[in-house]
């Protein structure tokens, strides 16, 4: 077997530090000594492969987050999709995407979650696909709510949702959140606000009239790039 080729090194211009005063839960959890970088070796540059193994380890896909229930869920309906791309801007197909989000009033299931807002009984915010052949991906959910915080007073999370990918190899997991255009919380969000301002578009969906489902949804176009230069950030 050949040795394994590395892995493009993330841009640190790019990508959140890991300490960010601002975003209160960072500070606490930050590391409190320099990171030691290690070799990328087989181990890091591979990981599970081949068509139907994701389906395998971790069951069927899950796409459509509308239709997990006895009825509909409240809120309104969209689509969101995309392309995961490797660090040479190259289709990653057989990528597990896993999503997690609130429902339309900003309420997650779990039950740590006491925000006073309703729970949907008919909306778990939980679904799982895995890329094509040309690294693309499709969900069909609700758009999530705002919902309070306790990162400083009367503090507002925007909505968005939570994505975590396994690509084809360890070395580049990735897990970020998406937002939406135009949202007036976004400027003022202490985890975007983590990312240097130039690079902040880079979590921002793009609306796609060409995508949207005329009468049924709206739809948004999200990107993901593993690894490199252009990776997406890093926002959890």
């Amino acid at each position: 077997m050949a040795d394994p080729l590395p892995y493009s090194r993330d841009d640190e211009k790019v990508q959140p530090p890991l300490k960010y005063d601002e975003f209160r839960a960072s500070v606490v959890r930050a590391p409190t000594k320099p990171l030691v970088r290690i070799p990328h070796t087989l181990t890091e540059t591979t990981g599970p492969s081949g068509k139907g193994v994701w389906a395998k380890l971790m069951g069927p896909a899950v796409m459509d987050l509308t239709r997990q229930h006895s009825g509909e869920p409240l809120g309104e309906r969209i689509v969101v999709s995309g392309r995961v791309l490797d660090d040479h801007d190259r289709p990653a197909p057989n990528v597990m995407i896993e999503i997690l989000q609130a429902n339309s009033c900003g309420r997650y299931v779990h039950e740590y979650d006491q925000h006073d807002a309703p729970r949907d009984p008919n909306f778990t915010g939980a679904g799982r696909v895995i890329t094509d052949s040309e690294g693309r991906y499709r969900f069909v959910t609700i758009k999530p709510g705002a919902y309070p915080w306790y990162n400083n007073w009367n503090s507002w999370r925007p909505a968005h949702i939570h994505f975590s990918l396994a690509g084809p190899a360890f070395a580049n997991r990735l897990v970020t959140q998406m937002y939406f255009p135009g949202d007036p919380l976004f400027p003022l969000d202490a985890i975007a606000n983590a990312v240097p301002k130039e690079y902040r578009h880079l979590l921002v969906a793009r609306f796609d009239k060409g995508t949207t489902e005329p009468f049924w949804a709206l739809s948004y176009q999200f990107d993901f790039v593993l690894r490199g230069r252009a990776a997406t950030p890093m926002v959890q």
